[in-house]
């Protein structure tokens, strides 16, 4: 089994001022801990270092020295697998896209699942409810309960 985690969970780690910062740091960990595969695709990747170190979105921005190394962890680790853009994916995307009728901050969740779709990943851990507008793949939300 694997999933992929979006950008909000780590996003919410790092956050000092963010409700949801221990449980995301609990996710983290179990990731960190965990023998399942994990997905973390580049545009996750990239949306955290560009909100973890923007200084109108958070109250204090991580120096990019130190965003980069929270993802050179979790790289590092041997279950986590990275994935970008295959053969396959402008038809996943084009479809996605066009049955969710993607447009603004929809587009880069279409993005994510059509690499999820390509990569036979079915679930994403996210807070992001806008997920559920894909029918295709499962939403776990760590943050229900807090």
């Amino acid at each position: 089994m694997s999933f992929a985690v979006d950008a909000n969970v780590l996003v919410y780690a790092s956050d000092e001022t963010s409700v949801f910062r221990d449980r995301a740091r609990d996710v983290v960990y179990e990731v960190a801990a965990g023998d399942e595969l994990v997905y973390l695709f580049w545009p996750v990747v990239m949306a955290y270092l560009r909100i973890a170190t923007h200084p109108t979105i958070f109250e204090t921005p991580l120096q990019p020295a130190a965003a980069l190394r929270n993802v050179e962890r979790l790289l590092d680790l041997p279950q986590v697998q990275t994935a970008g853009e295959g053969r396959r994916f402008w038809r996943a995307y084009h479809r996605l896209a066009t049955d969710a009728d993607a447009r603004g901050n929809l587009v880069p969740d279409a993005h994510l699942v059509a690499l999820m779709e390509e990569n036979g990943v079915r679930t994403i851990w996210t807070h992001d409810r806008d997920f559920r507008r894909f029918p295709s793949i499962q939403v776990s939300d760590p943050f229900a309960t807090v």
